[in-house]
C-alpha cells in the first residue's frame, strides 16, 4: 500500500532540478520533490506520495495523522524497518504485527 504520509521538511536543495527535500517521517528521513509545493520552507510539514510533496499541512494535523498511522501499524508497513529502527532510537516503542498480536492475547 503506498499512503500520503505527512511529514517535516528539514532541508532543502534549491540546487536540484527538480526541487528536493530532505523529509522527516518521524525519524525516518527520505528525499521528496517538492516542485508541487516550490515555496515550502524547511520545518513546514507536507504530505508526501510515492516521492513527491502534494501539499502542505499544519503541524497539529500532520502530528495527529501520524500518530494514528503509527496506532494502525501504517508506517511499518510503508516504511519497514526503517520506522522500526527510527522509533528504537527515539524510544518510542514501534507498533508492529507481533505487538499487535501479543496485545490482543
Amino acid at each position: 500500500m503506498c499512503l500520503a504520509v505527512p511529514g517535516k521538511v528539514v532541508a532543502i536543495d534549491d540546487s536540484a532540478d527538480p526541487l528536493t527535500g530532505l523529509i522527516d517521517f518521524g525519524g525516518v528521513q527520505k528525499q521528496a520533490c517538492l516542485e508541487y509545493v516550490s515555496d515550502v520552507r524547511v520545518g513546514e510539514y507536507v504530505i508526501v506520495h510515492v516521492g513527491f510533496a502534494l501539499q502542505r499541512l499544519d503541524e497539529e494535523s500532520a502530528l495527529a495523522s501520524l500518530q494514528l498511522f503509527e496506532e494502525l501499524g501504517l508506517l511499518e508497513e510503508e516504511f519497514g524497518d526503517a520506522w522500526e529502527q527510527a522509533s528504537r532510537d527515539a524510544g518510542v516503542a514501534a507498533v508492529t504485527e507481533e505487538s499487535r498480536e501479543s496485545e490482543a492475547r
